[in-house]
């Protein structure tokens, strides 16, 4: 499905992803783990078109990425939960949500995505007429991933979602991850918190000061001393 292969992005003189190759099959959950400056959404941002790579590869279904447009890219099956939320604080949860379909035009699939959204997040639809400013870390992480749900894509790029939260709602929003790509969507999972990561995903890779040091299941890398050691506390 996704196929990044040789991605190069510098910033000025800087180059922060220095050639890495990676692949997400259809129906996958790839996780790139990696510490704090490692390039993890540097990555994302390139692939949704955010950013401009200097070179290489990012195809998405046999389609060459780097040459769409990025507010095209949406259109074609790609969606992406930004770090730190970014809803729209003012406009309430359901609007929010509607401007995730601002792209499709077939009103019926919107009314059943929305009620679809509102079953997998329930206090999303406690609070549809409540301004998103009003609502806790979690609930917005919920309707982040909401919003991007609304565009029905079939890769679906996390950055984060657990960052903030309590260990409570980092449970609830992993296990949501989970049933989300057991209803067909494939995800690439940007993530700190490395042992929850690597405990659903099907694929991962190690991001290093922007090179790919390690890849392998998820299982593989969880039990891998290297990874043990620097990101699972020993």
């Amino acid at each position: 499905m996704l196929k990044v292969e040789n991605l190069k992005v510098r910033y000025g003189m800087i180059e922060a992803i220095k050639g890495i190759s990676f692949e997400v099959q259809d129906g996958e959950i790839v996780t790139l783990i990696g510490a704090n400056g490692a390039g993890k959404t540097t990555t994302m941002h390139a692939i949704s078109g955010l950013i401009k790579a200097q070179e290489g590869s990012i195809m998405l279904d046999g389609v060459e990425l780097t040459k769409v447009p990025g507010h095209k890219i949406v259109g074609m099956g790609l969606a992406q939960v930004p770090e730190g939320r970014h809803v729209f604080a003012q406009q309430t949860v359901e609007e929010n949500l509607l401007l995730g379909a601002y792209l499709r035009k077939d009103r019926g699939d919107i009314t059943r995505e929305l009620e679809e959204v509102y079953q997998t997040f329930p206090r999303l639809g406690e609070r549809s007429t409540q301004p998103a400013g009003t609502l806790s870390g979690g609930e917005q992480q919920m309707l982040a991933m909401g919003r991007a749900l609304m565009t029905s894509p079939k890769i679906l790029l996390m950055d984060e979602p657990s960052m903030g939260l309590s260990p409570l709602l980092v449970s609830e929003i992993f296990q949501i991850i989970e049933e989300i790509n057991q209803k067909g969507t494939t995800i690439l999972l940007v993530e700190q918190n490395a042992k929850r990561a690597l405990a659903i995903a099907h694929h991962a890779y190690v991001l290093e000061t922007g090179r790919i040091t390690l890849e392998g299941t998820g299982e593989e890398l969880a039990r891998d001393e290297r990874v043990r050691k620097a990101y699972l506390g020993g």
